[in-house]
């Protein structure tokens, strides 16, 4: 078996959901609701704190100018994209957390510590509804790309997009076809991950990790290019309300060198920010592979912000990627906290019915509710300077309302 550590190199431990036995199908498809078992526990994601509704829609994307990087006998790159938008107000159905193929899928890898069955995540709601009107009277708005984790689909950041989108910002939410437990089309077609899982047993073999954990990032940034230059088409006549000018992207984990390195390549991006993802091609980060962006720096405005022990100064990749960079830039260290504190852990395992051990062991000894506002208020807070110019003053110095927030830099 794979274990988490041995794909720390592109995900600091963020691949760890998908190389758990069973979680990966081949393609199939679903009739039905779909949902776990009927004693799931009810959960709810934390309520968004901006002053706007929230609409969202999805959306296949068709590159047809590359053959699939996992599947070469495809003849095109197919995406599912969600995207989230401020709304007004509509009395639609608000939108599942998950497509009920895929929430199979994601249930049967245990997700990081959350029990098989324990969650409905095909039915739990989010707060945006279903194909709400958007509302225009802000005219053009600032968009934002997020990336989740290697391994983890697009969903596993709900509730800080969910944020962003009630603070004014059209966000963009991307799974990576063969690299997510399962995408589901809108034919009803699931596309699990056994690809990506040969190839990393075969890497495993033969000590080729590095080269593999290089193609994946490629592939993302690739993906995450082709999501940009569909920004002008985007469905439910969207493109009118997005400022093409004003792009952030953001992510966790491999999602945060996504962004980077993304960054790096495409200077349609003005700000990012990395939540825990390591800056190199190596299943033990040590500084030896690093990527383009860790060896180069950028020279506009990012943010850094890690687990407990993780910064500026014990991570090579963003030492080197510090010492580079001549843009705006910030380490942030959530105290107390671990890798998956910032995704949708930190707001779904308190309720999943486990107990105070099994917290501490995927979330840290930071409260989640905590962990979930601080999250939330600095990376509002650095792409509202960037992208709307405003400034809170949040990032320039240590907060009392956020004390579990330390400045590495």
């Amino acid at each position: 078996m794979v274990t988490r550590r041995a794909v720390m190199g592109i995900a600091a431990a963020g691949m760890a959901a998908g190389m758990l036995p069973g979680a990966a199908h081949a393609a199939v498809r679903r009739r039905g609701d779909g949902g776990p078992a009927a004693e799931a526990a009810r959960v709810r994601l934390p309520r968004p704190t901006g002053p706007h509704a929230i609409g969202t829609v999805t959306a296949r994307l068709v590159d047809r100018s590359r053959h699939d990087p996992w599947v070469p006998a495809r003849r095109c790159r197919e995406l599912m994209i969600s995207v989230w938008y401020p709304a007004a107000p509509s009395g639609g159905r608000r939108a599942r957390y998950m497509a009920p193929g895929a929430a199979a899928l994601w249930d049967a890898t245990a997700p990081h510590g959350i029990p098989r069955g324990a969650i409905d995540f095909g039915g739990l709601e989010t707060h945006a509804v279903r194909g709400a009107p958007a509302d225009r009277r802000g005219g053009p708005l600032p968009v934002l790309v997020y990336a989740a984790g290697a391994g983890d689909p697009r969903t596993w950041g709900t509730a800080l997009v969910e944020e962003m989108a009630s603070r004014g910002y059209v966000v963009v939410t991307v799974d990576h076809t063969y690299e997510s437990p399962g995408v589901e089309f809108p034919d009803g077609t699931v596309r699990g991950n056994e690809p990506l899982l040969a190839a990393v047993a075969e890497a495993a073999r033969n000590g080729t990790m590095p080269d593999l954990l290089r193609k994946t990032l490629g592939v993302r940034v690739a993906d995450s290019r082709f999501v940009l230059d569909s920004l002008g088409s985007l469905p439910h006549g969207l493109s009118r309300l997005v400022d093409r000018r004003r792009v952030g992207m953001f992510g966790q984990s491999a999602g945060g060198m996504a962004a980077a390195q993304t960054m790096f390549e495409d200077r349609r991006v003005r700000a990012g920010v990395d939540l825990d993802g390591t800056l190199e091609y190596n299943p033990e980060p040590n500084g030896t592979h690093l990527s383009p962006v860790a060896r180069h720096g950028l020279d506009r405005p990012f943010l850094l912000m890690g687990r407990d022990g993780s910064d500026r100064g014990t991570e090579p990749s963003w030492r080197s990627f510090w010492s580079h960079s001549t843009g705006w830039k910030r380490n942030l260290t959530l105290r107390g906290s671990l890798h998956q504190t910032y995704t949708d852990l930190a707001a779904l395992l308190p309720q999943a019915g486990v107990d105070g051990a099994t917290l501490e062991k995927h979330l840290g000894k930071v409260d989640p509710a905590r962990a979930v506002a601080a999250q939330r208020a600095h990376v509002g807070s650095f792409f509202d300077r960037w992208l709307k110019g405003t400034d809170d003053g949040l990032l320039d110095a240590p907060s009392q309302r956020y004390p579990e927030v330390d400045f590495a830099g």
